[in-house]
């Protein structure tokens, strides 16, 4: 499996993102966010978490404009896998490959500290390697992390089994508990909490191991 990891001014887990797709056995190339195409024969585009452009404006916009932005929506719309994780899930959000919007945590504060989250769905390569239901313990860090969207759109990321994690106790205000969701075609991955940062014993834990792990087993076998 061939991943790109996008990198913005401000990235600051572009390498903690490649070594664990490297851990999981993939070939990882850097991309820098003035590129305006994407290296051949990519599976998976990873955009990692930080302060792309400083969060000016509103977290992701500016790194939504960006001329690779341009390609990650096309690779996505020819069917490619993205992940995008904390700030990368903002920016998914702003190119509007993911409903919804990541607003202020509701106690306006930055949060960082491990969580409790609940697999929502085992039905993505992404989650396919835990259990429906299973509490995981992953890291967050974020001063805008609370996933806002309508009525109308939470029904339907519940009614298509689209939630892919929540939080056992939203620590920021998300609506209906939502830390990640998947899209239409299931192979667009935003979440706030930072699965690479749970992938490496010495760490502290390796609950976010499996999202890799799962997803070069099924990308390696496809």
């Amino acid at each position: 499996m061939r991943a790109a990891v996008i990198v913005f001014p401000g990235s600051n887990c572009d390498r903690d993102l490649a070594v664990a797709f490297r851990a999981a056995g993939c070939e990882v190339e850097m991309v820098w966010h003035k590129d305006t195409a994407l290296p051949k024969g990519i599976d998976i585009v990873g955009i990692p978490g930080g302060f792309s452009f400083g969060d000016y404006l509103r977290c992701g916009a500016i790194a939504a404009n960006s001329p690779i932005c341009t390609e990650v929506k096309a690779h996505a719309e020819r069917g490619g896998f993205v992940l995008g994780i904390c700030n990368g899930f903002q920016i998914l959000t702003e190119t509007g490959l993911l409903p919804g919007a990541l607003l202020r945590n509701a106690g306006l504060k930055y949060i960082c500290r491990t969580v409790p989250l609940v697999v929502g769905t085992t039905d993505s390569v992404y989650t396919a390697g835990y259990a429906a239901g299973q509490q995981i313990a992953v890291p967050i860090a974020h001063h805008d992390g609370n996933y806002t969207a309508s009525e109308d759109v939470v029904a339907r990321l519940a009614d298509e089994d689209r939630i892919a994690f929540r939080y056992d106790d939203t620590p920021n205000g998300s609506v209906a508990d939502i830390a990640g969701i998947l899209s239409e075609n299931r192979r667009v991955l935003g979440m706030m909490p930072h699965p690479e940062r749970a992938a490496d014993a010495r760490h502290g834990g390796t609950d976010g191991a499996a999202l890799f792990a799962s997803l070069a087993n099924a990308l390696a076998t496809a």
